[in-house]
């Protein structure tokens, strides 16, 4: 079987490496020659070779990438072609349907399985993960994926993962981004909606828009939605069955009240599968936190908080339990300026000090400048390294706490196993 991957960004590398893993020749094009491609298993390229360059093409065992034009003949010769999802509603992707060549019309197994999708701004890989242990705990096959992004490896290895194996339950993370393009690819039985807030809004424009694409996908399923959700009557009368849910209320080891809404929606969930409640709660009494996510560390005085916070509700409900000596912020893309949101929130919580890295992107001018305008009265102190980052906080680990959080999932997870390591060592020093 031959695939056409059209577009190079996070879904279409890891749909490249989900297909090749599966046995599949590839086909990949993309119109930006420039377009980053790590993470994909090429022959040796000399990216100064590029230089003044329209168009290249290279060539590997079962994989064929064009950069800089798209060969319509072989596209044509493929037996599925995997689109990016921002490609989703275009054109393109219209002729697509019509077709039916889109990946998840030709591989459709998935399609058979009870699904359950969790989407929402905040907590989504979270509740994810717990929704995934409490059913395997409770003798189901759960298949777990999802939103590139979010660090799974993409939509369409769940198409293929399923396609290969044996399951009861496929456990989907939505992007809030790719709504339209998972409500196609899947057959949701069941939706969780974890809280909707403010990212992405270069893409919703309005959050009238993103409850509009939210009421798309809840239409004639069954629903889980906070009891005191914003749009709760239009999401109500879109589904078949909503059913809300609250604050769990037995104790977790995770920090932040956000996280007992998480545990609230897997319990509302496996309740409704029916799943015993003593085997919800033993799995979520167990529960640590995902790797990147919120987890604090004690090193010296200081409790250190480091997990992904990379909007401003995100960053919002951590600092309003809890009052920070310094917070350290990994900046954004320098195309994603609404997510500078969480400098607002930052200088508005007024900490000693603000220690900005780069995160997804070396962003510290534009970071400085974004602070600078709030009047910010604090200390502002850039570093570049994850050495300079252990430093400040072995500085200020006689305060009483310090937050590490912002952009960059990578980079927070690599920050995260340093911090960790030296807690765990002071620990058994003592």
């Amino acid at each position: 079987m031959k695939a056409a991957v059209i577009g190079l960004g996070v879904e279409g590398k890891k749909a490249v490496n989900s297909l090749l893993n599966h046995g599949w020749e590839v086909y990949a094009t993309d119109l930006n020659i420039n377009v980053d491609l790590s993470g994909l298993d090429l022959p040796m390229l000399d990216m100064n070779m590029l230089e003044d360059k329209e168009t290249v093409s290279i060539v590997g065992e079962d994989i064929t990438v064009d950069l800089g034009f798209t060969n319509s003949y072989a596209i044509e010769s493929c037996d599925a072609i995997a689109i990016s999802p921002s490609m989703f509603g275009g054109s393109f992707a219209e002729r697509l349907l019509e077709n039916g060549e889109l990946l998840s019309d030709v591989v459709t197994r998935h399609k058979d399985i009870f699904t359950i999708g969790i989407t929402g701004t905040n907590g989504k890989t979270t509740t994810v993960h717990m929704l995934k242990n409490i059913l395997e705990d409770a003798g189901k096959r759960v298949l777990v994926g999802g939103n590139g992004g979010g660090g799974f490896s993409g939509y369409y290895d769940l198409i293929l993962e399923a396609q290969d194996g044996d399951y009861d339950i496929l456990l989907v993370e939505v992007c809030d981004m790719t709504l339209d393009f998972a409500d196609y690819c899947f057959d949701f039985d069941m939706v969780g909606l974890t809280n909707i807030g403010n990212d992405h809004m270069d893409v919703h424009k309005t959050v009238a828009n993103y409850k509009n694409s939210l009421v798309r996908l809840f239409k004639d399923k069954t629903i889980f939605t906070a009891f005191d959700q914003d749009f709760n009557s239009d999401f109500k009368e879109a589904a078949k069955t909503a059913i809300p849910y609250f604050a769990y209320q037995d104790e977790l080891k995770l920090v932040g009240k956000f996280n007992l809404l998480n545990a609230g929606l897997a319990t509302a969930i496996c309740r409704e599968l029916k799943v015993p409640k003593d085997v919800i709660k033993s799995t979520l009494a167990d529960f640590k936190a995902v790797e990147g996510r919120l987890d604090v560390y004690k090193i010296n005085d200081a409790e250190v908080y480091v997990g992904k916070t990379d909007n401003s509700d995100a960053l919002a409900s951590v600092l309003g339990e809890k009052n920070f000596y310094a917070l350290f912020i990994g900046t954004p893309r320098r195309n994603e300026i609404h997510r500078l949101d969480i400098l607002d929130v930052a200088a508005k919580y007024n900490p000693e000090v603000i220690v900005l890295f780069p995160g997804l992107d070396d962003t510290l001018d534009i970071a400085i400048y974004r602070l600078n305008s709030l009047s910010y009265m604090g200390n502002i102190i850039t570093v570049n390294t994850l050495d300079q980052i252990i430093e400040l906080v072995a500085e200020y680990s006689h305060e009483e706490a310090i937050l590490i959080g912002g952009n960059g999932q990578d980079v927070i997870i690599e920050i995260q196993d340093r911090i960790k390591q030296i807690s765990q060592k002071l620990i058994t020093n003592q």
